[in-house]
């Protein structure tokens, strides 16, 4: 199963191995002025193929050196991101990953606390902490996509831009919402929204704290027609969505991008630096972005994930 997994990824790799590095991206320190458009992937005409690239070993498997830890956030591995794209990273660097999907919390105190060699997180002023701290010395871009509001289908909020307003007819109308509450990226992102309003959600007394993972957490909404913020990538990856709906995108403060750290040797003696600084160059390599921007399109017809590394 692995072996024709690698197989057809390596194809689509070199179909669209051009495409990775052609679009503009957000520069690593620039925050955007408004919420970032899904360009199209699918070329005007087929993409011409190479009689050789740099980037495609034709020797797979790679001789195995060895495991990485990688403490991610549940958005990567609950849209089948990391599935996705994990072996190919093995066949081409030879080392293996042992992920653990966490909030970017707990993933964050992971890298502090010597227990990861390499971080893929999505809370930028928490990342940029962790390397004033001294537990890194760079965080790489990587990608990134938005976070919606969803919430049930025939609710008294209709499909907006809006999310200031969106999040303040939720307490006006004392409308169920289920907030992560685990100290995630995710979760940190909802606390800025309703800071932003100056509004406290624990004045909802339907306001509810999961203290769960992003597919969780869309569950007990689903189960209970309740509002969430969700990750796009986690929600579309989500089957079972029952009566909900997005019902509110496309506001800029909905950006949502992803970085990777290397944790830094100095934490302590137990940190494969070696195999960290491997998958960082790998993700940002024009093989790792090229995957990144296949992942899921097919299924979607549009982005998961956009590819930004420099």
């Amino acid at each position: 199963m692995k072996k024709r997994l690698i197989a057809a990824i390596l194809g689509c790799v070199m179909i669209v191995a051009l495409l990775a590095g052609c679009s503009s991206t957000p520069s690593e320190d620039q925050t955007p002025t408004s919420a970032p458009e899904e360009p199209s992937l699918a070329p005007t005409s087929e993409p011409e193929s190479s009689s050789s690239s740099s980037t495609i070993n034709s020797a797979y498997p790679a001789q195995i050196k060895g495991k990485i830890i990688l403490s991610t956030t549940t958005s990567t591995d609950d849209s089948g991101l990391l599935e996705f794209i994990l072996p190919m990273f093995t066949a081409e660097t030879g080392w293996e990953v042992d992920v653990i999907a966490v909030g970017t919390g707990a993933a964050l105190q992971m890298g502090r606390d010597g227990e990861a060699d390499v971080l893929l997180v999505h809370s930028r002023p928490d990342e940029d902490k962790f390397i004033e701290d001294g537990y890194a010395e760079k965080r790489y871009d990587v990608m990134y996509n938005d976070y919606v509001l969803v919430g049930p289908e025939n609710g008294p909020i209709t499909h907006n831009e809006d999310i200031e307003n969106t999040f303040k007819a939720i307490v006006d109308k004392g409308l169920d919402f289920v907030s992560r509450g685990d100290d995630s990226g995710t979760h940190k992102k909802e606390i800025s929204l309703w800071g932003a309003i100056n509004l406290d959600p624990e004045n909802n007394e339907k306001y509810i704290s999961a203290g769960q993972g992003m597919g969780a957490t869309l569950g007990m909404a689903k189960e209970m027609n309740a509002y969430t913020l969700s990750d796009r990538a986690t929600w579309l990856s989500y089957a079972d969505k029952g009566k909900l709906v997005i019902v509110c995108e496309g506001h800029p403060d909905l950006f949502n991008p992803y970085g990777v750290i290397p944790v830094s040797a100095s934490v302590n003696e137990k940190i494969n630096t070696e195999g960290g600084q491997a998958f960082v160059d790998w993700i940002t390599s024009t093989s790792g972005q090229a995957l990144i921007a296949l992942f899921g399109y097919e299924k979607f017809g549009q982005l998961v994930f956009k590819p930004n590394a420099k």
